[in-house]
């Protein structure tokens, strides 16, 4: 059992560092936005915070069609059908890029009532109206680059993703500093250059992605989509995952409309201790959860049921003892990390709790992902939009205003809301995974688009 568990960890390792190493410099790329904001205003940091929200409903269409794209991707790998792999990623690649223009569309005509709504002064919604309008401008290219990425990873090259996303990020590093302050022959542009960044760094990104799978760079092809069936597996794979996005952009809505009204201060705390956490730990769980995807699936793929279900158990215990460590770090450098993005006094106070609360969330947070990873590798990602569905609703916002604002405790609530939230989905999705049910959905799913033949079928 324990080289048993130990091949897997090498494994997921191998799978996972690429992409913690291209998730750091993601997530360095966004904390960069708010720290360069921070040199300018909290409204400014509100204003990057406040769009941001927004700017992750094309980030969960394009991780909801990606999780399908890299779901077939895995799965057909597995089991040799490179032809309906193919295909499973050029219908993907497709969807994404009509998906991205209805947020192109919305950018230009609806961005400042977007910040508007949400009760901000004016100044923050100036400039959120503004950055929101430039990055949605670019969904296509951001779909496409999340797709390409993750259909590519399927194969189990998470490499390439790396070596494109570095490239495009630290150039956007580089431009966001260039651009907000002005250096050299530049303009300052303030928030208008950190959205500038972020859009040039999204279409150069994605052009790249496109050049790879269309040369032998990569071991996937471009082909005409004729299967209907696959078209039909993306949107039954890829629909949960999208209304995970839809269902935390509206719990974000009167979630941050509470922090809000508690003060900017602490709504521009909560950005802050949130991405405390996304740039020490999140990379690693997602490194974790995106292995657990590529592995379980392959496993599937080649017929190997048990292997699917033990891969899951082993990763997530790998990213509990690893992430788990890291939350230790950052509850007890909290502090210190938050000043990096403020001066602010009463900002740091409240920011500083913020980091604390996802710090002891930690642990929670990478079980849920590799799970969540592992069930998706199967087909199935109802269970993590039930989760998130229900955390929201019963925790973050239920906790947040039952007892934040009607019973008068204050943000402390906030903060009980945020670990209870990531408790509950662990739950939920615990169950699902413990049942093995998803096993047989990934497996039937495979027979119907002709992936998997009686012979492999009956490795299990």
């Amino acid at each position: 059992m324990r080289s048993r568990i130990l091949a897997v960890w090498r494994r997921v390792f191998d799978l996972s560092w690429p992409v913690m190493a291209e998730q750091v410099l993601r997530t360095l790329m966004r904390t960069t936005d708010l720290i360069v904001a921070g040199f300018f205003s909290p409204a400014a940091v509100a204003a990057v915070g406040l769009a941001d929200i927004y700017g992750r409903l094309p980030l969960w269409f394009g991780l909801g069609v990606g999780d399908g794209a890299i779901a077939l991707s895995s799965q057909d790998t597995g089991s040799g059908r490179t032809a309906n792999r193919d295909e499973a990623v050029s219908q993907a690649l497709l969807l994404g890029v009509l998906a991205g223009l209805p947020f192109a569309i919305f950018g230009l005509v609806g961005s400042f009532w977007a910040i508007e709504v949400l009760g901000a002064d004016a100044e923050t919604v100036r400039l959120g109206g503004l950055y929101l309008a430039i990055i949605l401008l670019t969904a296509p290219a951001f779909h496409v680059t999340m797709i390409a990425a993750r259909s590519i990873q399927g194969t189990g090259d998470t490499k390439t993703p790396m070596y494109v996303n570095a490239a495009a990020n630290a150039l956007n590093i580089a431009l966001t500093v260039t651009l907000a302050f002005g250096l050299g022959p530049f303009p300052e542009l303030s928030v208008v250059g950190i959205a500038v960044a972020t859009a040039v760094g999204d279409v150069l990104a994605a052009l790249t992605f496109l050049i790879v799978i269309y040369s032998s760079w990569s071991e996937l092809s471009f082909v005409r989509p004729t299967q209907l069936v696959i078209m039909k597996q993306l949107l039954v794979i890829s629909a949960p995952r999208v209304a995970e996005g839809i269902t935390e952009l509206i719990a974000e809505f009167p979630f941050n409309a509470i922090l809000l009204a508690f003060g900017t201060e602490v709504n521009a705390a909560y950005h802050i201790g949130r991405r405390v956490y996304q740039q020490i730990s999140s990379p690693l769980s997602r490194g974790y959860g995106t292995a657990a995807n590529i592995i379980s699936g392959q496993a599937l793929g080649r017929g190997d049921t048990d292997a699917a279900y033990f891969n899951g158990l082993a990763a997530a215990a790998l990213a509990v003892l690893t992430v788990g460590s890291l939350g230790a770090v950052i509850f007890v450098a909290a502090e210190p990390v938050v000043r990096v993005f403020t001066s602010d006094p009463t900002t740091i106070g409240y920011a500083t709790d913020f980091a604390r609360a996802y710090a002891i969330s930690t642990v929670l947070i990478a079980c849920y992902v590799v799970l969540a990873g592992s069930l998706r590798g199967g087909s199935e990602t109802r269970p993590p939009f039930v989760a998130k569905l229900t955390g929201a609703v019963v925790f973050l916002l239920g906790t947040t205003y039952l007892f934040g604002v009607h019973l008068e405790y204050g943000v402390v609530a906030a903060y009980v809301a945020v670990v209870a939230d990531f408790a509950w989905r662990n739950v939920v999705v615990s169950a699902v995974y413990l049942r093995g049910n998803w096993l047989e959905r990934g497996t039937e799913m495979m027979h119907e688009r002709g992936s998997l033949s009686v012979e492999t079928d009956s490795k299990e």
